[in-house]
């Protein structure tokens, strides 16, 4: 927050007082910050621990408190988010075109494991998730 109010051209006095009034107020909590960050974005965005360590770290907020909000996240439940993004993905079309060509397999398997890392899984997740979603799906058709 000074950093902020500091680059909109505040001086440092102005700064040092409205910094006084949030923590005055309880509104300057890494902590609670941190957890609701986690809790809201993993939730609504679908985003894995790694993009939101990278979040949180963008917005300054110190790696011991990042790691402790982190730690709230159930890896089961990370899963289950990771699988229901790449089920919405596997429409009958894509299904259909996995099993007429192992080449549009691998392409669609390739596709989604990025879409899940670029949305911060572990690599090694997003490829146990991927596989396991593209063989049940062509297993059930």
């Amino acid at each position: 927050m000074r950093e902020r109010l500091t680059r909109r051209g505040f001086d440092a006095d102005t700064v040092d007082d409205v910094m006084a009034r949030l923590d005055k107020a309880g509104l300057l909590d890494d902590e609670d910050f941190a957890t609701e960050w986690v809790r809201s974005r993993g939730a609504n965005s679908g985003r894995g621990r790694v993009a939101l360590r990278h979040e949180l770290k963008a917005k300054g907020v110190d790696a011991s408190t990042i790691e402790s909000a982190l730690s709230d996240i159930d890896p089961d439940d990370e899963r289950a988010v990771a699988r229901r993004l790449v089920d919405r993905k596997l429409t009958p079309r894509v299904i259909d075109e996995a099993i007429a060509d192992r080449t549009a397999r691998d392409k669609q398997f390739r596709r989604l494991a990025g879409m899940l890392v670029r949305r911060g899984y572990p690599q090694s997740m997003a490829l146990d998730v991927v596989g396991e979603a593209l063989n049940e799906a062509l297993a059930d058709h």
